[in-house]
């Protein structure tokens, strides 16, 4: 026959797991579990030493027993992105999966390519997996999204989804963690203002909701400044356009904003560092000079504006702190424990690719 606390430690963990999602479940105290039960306070102590050595409780002093969310099965967490060995990418999934692995949880990545159909087959894989949560950088997030309904059939399957960079537009409700774009854009266009730039050009991706927010920044601070902002400084690119330069280093929607539309400016705004590092080169291959000609700014503050032909002004979040975010708000929905979104503010990085006017 099974010992006691076998016994008790079982009939524990299906509480836990027919409260998970419900709340935070603190169990009942060890007097509790004595009465309830019938057992001695030394068998419902080994019981509880089981749970937590198995990782399934954790115990707070004066507090109680808490369930810490993972689960005796499957503790899987699925990570989405767009690309994960590409930009910003791999140190990004480096810091997800060494919060989450802290807490006893193994994480699957996925990427989608910037392709709905890519997306499409990763949440019909994930409907039929055990998986706990996910952490989800949307594809197209400007756009209708044909593969809502599949987010919605997880959600019926109690799985926590966490937005990374934003969320679907149609999915208002839905928690995110992301940078403040909107404010990231109005900063560095606020810095080329007072450095006497007035004649200032944005890149920005149209199909992307941080594409938008970025813009919608740089528009308020123009405007705020009473600066113009004529539509043919704005160069707008898709994320097949994006693929294409990754891919094949087609680099001709950059070009023909170069020649037809950045004569008159000073200064640009790219999307993020990849499309500043691009820019650059070939601003180099038209024979004009960064920041004697243009100056340029951008968002991340990765590798590439480091390794630009001129070492890039961008914006910065501090070291480890988007994935740690995304990691730790993903827990405490599996936990049951409110959450709201969450916006990462940007600092200003300044560096030789731009100059006062």
């Amino acid at each position: 026959m099974s010992a006691k606390y076998l016994h008790l430690a079982s009939s524990l963990k299906k509480q836990i797991i027919q409260k998970s999602g419900t709340g935070v479940y603190k169990l009942p105290s060890e007097n509790e579990l004595c009465r309830q039960y019938g057992y001695s306070r030394q068998t419902v102590r080994q019981a509880l030493r089981l749970l937590e050595t198995e990782g399934l409780i954790e115990k707070k002093q004066g507090s109680g027993s808490f369930a810490t969310g993972l689960a005796s099965g499957s503790n899987i967490i699925a990570v989405v992105v767009s690309e994960e060995e590409e930009y910003i990418y791999p140190s990004l999934v480096s810091d997800i999966k060494s919060a989450l692995g802290h807490k006893g949880y193994s994480v699957r990545i996925y990427s989608h390519h910037g392709r709905l159909a890519f997306e499409r087959k990763i949440l019909e894989e994930l409907l039929r997996s055990s998986v706990r949560g996910m952490i989800v950088e949307g594809c197209r997030t400007a756009l209708p999204n044909p593969n809502l309904d599949l987010y919605e059939r997880l959600k019926e399957q109690n799985v926590c989804i966490l937005f990374l960079h934003g969320s679907y537009q149609a999915c208002p409700e839905s928690i995110s963690v992301k940078s403040d774009d909107y404010y990231g854009g109005y900063l560095l266009g606020k810095h080329f203002l007072q450095n006497n730039h007035t004649n200032i050009a944005g890149i920005f991706q149209i199909d992307n909701v941080q594409g938008l927010e970025r813009y919608r920044g740089l528009s308020a601070v123009l405007r705020d400044f009473m600066a113009g902002l004529p539509d043919e400084r704005i160069l707008w690119y898709t994320q097949t356009e994006l693929t294409a330069l990754e891919q094949k280093s087609d680099t001709m929607f950059l070009t023909s904003f170069l020649h037809r539309q950045l004569k008159d400016c000073s200064a640009v705004i790219c999307q993020n560092d990849e499309i500043a590092y691009w820019l650059i080169k070939e601003l180099r291959y038209a024979g004009l000079q960064v920041p004697a000609d243009l100056s340029v700014a951008a968002f991340d503050n990765s590798y590439l504006s480091e390794i630009c032909p001129v070492r890039l002004t961008t914006l910065s979040h501090r070291n480890h702190e988007m994935g740690t975010a995304a990691a730790e708000c993903l827990l405490r929905m599996i936990q049951g424990i409110p959450v709201s979104s969450l916006e990462l503010p940007w600092r200003l990085v300044s560096r030789e690719s731009d100059a006062p006017r």
